[in-house]
């Protein structure tokens, strides 16, 4: 069987993994703290037809080695962290981190450690508690829930996250920022959140106290800007430029297998 068939079939299979992507990130122009995805390709292992030759003084020069490559595979699916667009909302529970650094949400108290996201669209449920839109609690610097109580009448959200509070007991309360080693290998779980795992963290991390203060700059961290939202990162413009070129690509590889294809036919009928 002819190789280019089945380096084709892995071309086509590259491509569309690669539109996969792409229709993911077009999904979500608008999702708010979205980080987009890209596909980056490493060629198979290639087969050599011929090894190489060192060179000897005086006989004979060397030689180089003669492969035929196998096609293609998926190297890595990347999450891109570039800040996306601010969007001003002037909901005082609305957040935006600018700069490095990450929420941290739990789904219950007992949680040990707690979920990362970029999308600081937030609010205040009926026991005044900070929570997101799926009723995850929103945690301190010490990982702990956000409750402001009932006798709070109005406050504020400083730079550092700090919350400043009006007829409450004077507790002071700050929202935590994690920072990771290696943002790039988070997980997303869906719901715009991210699983933290070792690769992320890095020798020295701990997940269950990587509440950090913000905008700061010992700990490196972004400052907090209350009443703005985090827009997704995609680059519409890019997104539509390389759905083109894994079309043409994918066009290309399936053009690839035909031509094998009337090959093979064309073998076939010389016994006729």
């Amino acid at each position: 069987m002819l190789r280019s068939m089945y380096s084709g079939v892995s071309g086509m299979r590259g491509f569309q993994t690669k539109l996969d992507v792409i229709g993911n990130n077009i999904a979500n122009v608008n999702t708010v703290g979205f980080k987009a995805s890209r596909v980056m390709f490493k060629d198979i292992l290639s087969q050599t037809v011929s090894g190489v030759t060192a060179p000897v003084e005086g006989e004979q020069g060397g030689v180089n080695a003669k492969q035929i490559g196998l096609g293609v595979t998926i190297g890595s699916i990347d999450t891109v962290h570039t800040p996306g667009s601010a969007q001003t909302t002037n909901n005082p529970t609305d957040l935006r981190i600018d700069g490095d650094g990450f929420f941290m949400v739990k789904m219950s108290e007992d949680q040990e450690v707690p979920f990362l996201t970029r999308a600081g669209n937030f609010m205040l449920d009926g026991n005044r508690a900070l929570v997101t839109s799926d009723g995850m609690f929103v945690c301190d610097i010490d990982g702990a829930p956000i409750v402001l109580g009932a006798e709070v009448t109005s406050f504020s959200i400083g730079l550092d996250g700090s919350i400043l509070t009006q007829g409450g007991d004077g507790d002071a309360v700050q929202i935590g920022v994690a920072k990771v080693a290696n943002p790039s290998a988070l997980e997303k779980v869906g719901g715009n959140l991210y699983r933290v795992n070792a690769n992320a963290l890095g020798e020295d991390g701990d997940a269950e106290a990587m509440g950090l203060a913000a905008n700061s700059e010992e700990n490196g961290t972004g400052a907090i800007v209350a009443g703005q939202l985090e827009m997704s990162n995609v680059d519409l413009t890019g997104e539509f430029t390389e759905m083109i070129v894994a079309q043409r690509g994918f066009q290309a590889n399936s053009r690839i297998i035909t031509t094998s294809d009337e090959v093979l036919q064309e073998v076939v009928n010389l016994k006729r």
